[in-house]
């Protein structure tokens, strides 16, 4: 695997230092890398400052498909896409593609360079081979110049490296993204065709983390992307549909004090229903009164959900042998609704032991809704379970 150089500094979600020597690389496999962990609570909260940022503190018009673009004025911004896929010879697959892009500061940067620029962009790639029991992912860096990796701000086209997410002309998008050698080789050509409206969460777009001025994000979801293409592992190539899920969020300082976490759970019904929630975690462990959800009915109509009208309760524990101690298996409950689903992850091990450790995974959906029995299949997102500090 080739590696060049280069000093980045200040890359996550807040611009925090995050230091590291690449201009282009791969990292990842399935067995711990001893990556240097990064405290998710320390890279979301407002430590870095504000001033000269944009912030989110209300509500604003959105405009499609230019706000699929880039917002530089905002120091944090990424694309994040998971799907569940299905091969013709009963294969399943999980897939995540997340590039993040992070204000170096908060003015232009000048010179006549091509290499001068004031953004970073960090991509994640993951898929989860259900069939064969493997789990692999990678991360890579880059800076926002010279071609190697960028947004364009009028409409979906975001690029690290070869990673990309980009328009097609009729409204579908094209993700490609491949990394890795021999029995670790992973590659995506995916065609993602949004087949529901645009949900903005939370007021209006507008999500709330806390009650300080800007612990916001603007945020909205495409929930339910019929989405077809190849899924390459180990030098097998199949031919695979499914639906995949779509968050854009931007901002400047998410997290409040006390905040360490998140679970995020993506759920899609085979009935056409979507639910979304999030539960902020404080220290100890406290479900944080800010979390927030929302219902989406197969005609795309939404039912915003509030902390206490969602409960969600842990099944199971998993150790992973990196360190920490995670929620494996939920239930979640929506009396509002009268919903009732069990999430089970489709492999025990979905941690990406990248610069920020995290878990996130495909899981398998059953339950009721109402009278009715219900399946799908999901995502779950869990972060701040592990050490808070560089090791």
């Amino acid at each position: 695997m080739s590696k060049r150089t280069l000093l980045i500094t200040v890359l996550a979600l807040t611009g925090a230092v995050l230091a590291g020597w690449w201009l282009y690389s791969d990292r990842g496999g399935h067995a711990g890398r001893g990556a240097p962990a990064v405290d998710v609570g320390e890279l979301l909260g407002a430590a870095g400052g504000t001033e000269g940022y944009a912030i989110a503190v209300e509500p604003r018009e959105f405009v499609f498909p230019r706000d699929h673009g880039a917002h530089p004025d905002f120091r944090n911004e990424w694309w994040y896409f998971t799907g569940n896929l299905r091969g013709g010879d009963g294969s399943r697959f999980g897939y995540q593609l997340t590039v993040f892009r992070s204000a170096l500061g908060p003015r232009p940067r000048g010179g006549a360079s091509a290499w001068a620029t004031r953004q970073a962009y960090m991509g994640h790639l993951a898929v989860t081979d259900a069939g064969a029991g493997r789990f692999r992912y990678f991360e890579r860096f880059s800076r926002g110049a010279a071609g190697l990796a960028g947004a364009r701000s009028d409409g979906m086209s975001v690029w690290i490296e070869d990673w990309s997410v980009t328009a097609t002309g009729n409204g579908a998008w094209r993700l490609k993204a491949a990394a890795g050698e021999g029995a670790d080789a992973v590659a995506l050509d995916l065609t993602l065709d949004p087949v529901k409206p645009i949900v903005l969460q939370g007021d209006r777009g507008l999500s709330r983390k806390g009650g300080g001025a800007g612990n916001a994000s603007y945020y909205y979801s495409h929930t339910r992307i019929a989405t077809r293409g190849t899924v390459d592992t180990a030098g097998a190539t199949r031919e695979v549909e499914g639906t995949s899920w779509m968050d854009r969020e931007w901002s400047t300082g998410i997290l409040e004090a006390g905040q360490v976490g998140w679970d995020w759970f993506s759920v899609q019904l085979e009935n056409g229903g979507e639910l979304m929630f999030y539960r902020l975690r404080r220290a100890g462990g406290t479900p944080d009164p800010h979390s927030q959800g929302v219902w989406v009915l197969p005609d795309g109509t939404t039912v915003g959900l509030a902390d206490s009208e969602v409960a969600v309760d842990a099944l199971d524990r998993w150790q992973s042998p990196r360190g920490g101690d995670y929620p494996a298996g939920w239930r979640i409950r929506v009396p509002r609704l009268s919903l009732d689903l069990e999430l089970r992850p489709v492999l025990e091990d979905q941690e990406l032991d990248l610069l920020v450790r995290y878990w996130e995974g495909a899981v398998d959906v059953t339950g009721r809704h109402g009278a009715q029995d219900v399946a799908g299949w999901g995502y779950v997102e869990l972060t701040g379970y592990t050490a808070t500090s560089f090791h």
